[in-house]
């Protein structure tokens, strides 16, 4: 039986055939997007951001209620003049902005203002700092025993309540205290030190109470300055002083800043250190801001004059910060 003959096709003709059979794509086709699928991610993202910001909510809360609030409050109190007793005490009437311009044509306050930049400046900027970064440099090349008593004295000087501190002060500075019992031991007459030099007194009582946070800052600030960095300098020809001043100094300069920020803010807001050693006086001869603020507010109860006074005082420590966060900030290259 003769065999039927076989036909075999080229693979070209198999892919002709197959193209033949594909549809044709058109440009349309080829370029249309697909469909986007829609998930609840892009839903849920503010969703998820809010529930991250609920933890911040109580922290928020306490600002705005103890900060905020009473900061508010206070510049509103300022624009009246509510008084501490009798009729304005019940119904303050608002006066714009007269306790200001009373408050800028009283010779008190410029005096308060004054005497408040140099109790600032000699007891916070050149005391308690200085002395803070001479007591911390020193410590690192005392030995441990020294180093110890030190400490320990500074630091009780600190955690000493304020009150408790301004009575020893007190004692420390009177006539017949403990400083003139020692002056006249050398031969030296007793002066008068509350009466004759109040802001001297007042001055040297509060470096004697802030040094040791300035000394703790500057001392945990300088362990951490890497001591290959020195030998290295050292060996380069530079001596201690160079040392200390061209490399330690700029490579604590955030620890200074921030020291000098939170000294200068706690130092402008002092009162009872003041109030108890002076009272302001003799006169207005040591009366600072937060003084005469309280002596204007509950003693001749003109408590619209006196938040005034207070307004300044946070106006004033806003100038301070504002200085050392734009002047005393790293640079960035």
């Amino acid at each position: 039986m003769p065999r039927r003959p076989t036909t075999t096709r080229s693979p070209r003709s198999s892919a002709r055939t197959r193209s033949s059979r594909t549809p044709a794509v058109t440009s349309a086709t080829a370029t249309r997007s697909p469909a986007p699928v829609h998930t609840g991610a892009g839903r849920r993202a503010p969703l998820r951001d809010l529930l991250r910001s609920v933890p911040l909510l109580p922290a928020v809360v306490l600002l705005v209620v103890f900060l905020l609030g009473p900061i508010l409050y206070a510049i509103w109190g300022s624009l009246t003049n509510r008084a501490l007793t009798g009729y304005r005490a019940a119904k303050p009437e608002f006066v714009g902005f007269d306790n200001y311009i009373s408050l800028f044509t009283d010779p008190n306050f410029w005096t308060a203002l004054v005497l408040t930049v140099v109790f600032v400046l000699f007891s916070a900027i050149i005391g308690q700092n200085v002395l803070g970064l001479g007591v911390a440099a020193l410590m690192r090349i005392g030995s441990k025993s020294v180093n110890s008593v030190v400490g320990a004295l500074v630091v009780v000087a600190w955690v000493m309540p304020e009150i408790v501190a301004a009575f020893a002060l007190y004692a420390y500075f009177s006539k017949d205290g403990t400083l003139n019992a020692l002056l006249e031991g050398i031969g030296i007459p007793a002066v008068s030190w509350l009466i004759e030099y109040p802001m001297f007194a007042v001055i040297l009582a509060n470096v004697w109470r802030g040094t040791a946070f300035s000394m703790l800052v500057y001392g945990a600030a300088l362990n951490e300055v890497p001591p290959e960095v020195m030998e290295a300098a050292q060996i380069d020809g530079a001596n201690a002083a160079q040392r200390f001043f061209l490399i330690t100094i700029p490579m604590i300069r955030r620890s200074i800043s921030t020291n000098l920020m939170l000294t200068t803010l706690q130092t402008l807001g002092t009162f009872g250190l003041i109030w108890v050693m002076t009272k302001g006086g003799p006169g207005v001869s040591s009366s600072t801001l937060p003084v005469l603020a309280y002596q204007e507010a509950f003693q001749y109860s003109q408590i619209g004059y006196g938040t005034a006074i207070a307004a300044v005082t946070l106006v004033l420590g806003a100038i301070f910060a504002i200085f050392y966060i734009r002047i005393l900030k790293p640079e960035v290259d």
